[in-house]
């Protein structure tokens, strides 16, 4: 583990990022005391378009009229 004081991040922090990307563990660290780790973020999936087919349900009556009371609720009357 690794451990830098705010100052040495401030002016080191690409090489820091690069080696949390490389898999070490980077803390830094304010008058001594540790703060935070640097980790690499997960990266983020590919969206599929209908990747939850089959998992959603609409129930008949979705597209029914809202009641007047609703309605005026949502236009704030």
């Amino acid at each position: 583990m690794a451990q830098f004081n705010v100052h040495q991040a401030k002016t080191r922090l690409s090489q820091l990022l690069a080696q949390a990307e490389a898999g070490e563990e980077v803390v830094i660290a304010r008058r001594g005391e540790p703060v935070v780790r640097l980790v690499p973020c997960q990266p983020r999936g590919k969206r599929r378009f209908g990747a939850m087919k089959g998992q959603i349900r609409i129930d008949d009556g979705f597209f029914d009229p809202l009641p007047e009371e609703e309605l005026d609720a949502w236009q704030g009357r």
